[in-house]
């Protein structure tokens, strides 16, 4: 095979995995960074680095995690080069399942980035500890802590409000 070739099959093989896995990077990506714009710059620069390092996966769960690991280090990139606090209004974009889980929602992004990301990629992603740990580049330990915390703070914020109520 030509190296032309070779290059237009990549391309193929971009628009492929760009349309069966956009949506789930963007929304992993929105939950690390809490921006849409910077959300959309993180999934970009995943497809630009899958074609500049052209893995070999051995199948579709090694793709997908693939994927996720090099947008959660955009992420992370992103979020040492940031020194402000997100100022979009995250509820009316970030998709929530009905109108009754915008509480939930709610709640989740008002989490600290890591424990936003540890949850969205085991309650949303359905990862589990260790895989999470791989993606992010952390100890299974500390995802485990990550996700204890944030059901903590789940836990309270939400009986806070229904205190309010």
């Amino acid at each position: 095979m030509t190296k032309g070739g070779d290059k237009v099959d990549h391309s193929n093989r971009l628009e492929e995995l760009a349309i069966k896995y956009e949506h789930t990077l963007f929304r992993a990506a929105l939950a690390i960074l809490g921006d849409p714009h910077e959300a959309e710059d993180a999934v970009q620069e995943t497809f630009l680095r899958y074609l500049e390092k052209r893995p070999e996966f051995r199948d579709g769960g090694h793709e997908k995690a693939w994927l996720l690991k090099v947008a959660a280090n955009r992420c992370k990139s992103i979020l040492r080069g940031r020194q402000r606090h997100p100022a979009v209004e995250l509820l009316d974009i970030y998709p929530a399942p009905d109108p009754d889980s915008r509480e939930l929602m709610e709640a989740v992004l008002s989490l600290p980035a890591n424990q936003r990301a540890a949850v969205h990629l085991h309650y949303y992603e359905g990862y589990t500890c260790a895989e999470i740990a791989s993606i992010l580049g952390q100890r299974p330990g500390t995802v485990r802590s990550h996700l204890s915390r944030a059901r903590d703070s789940l836990r309270k914020y939400l009986t806070d409000e229904e205190d309010l109520a």
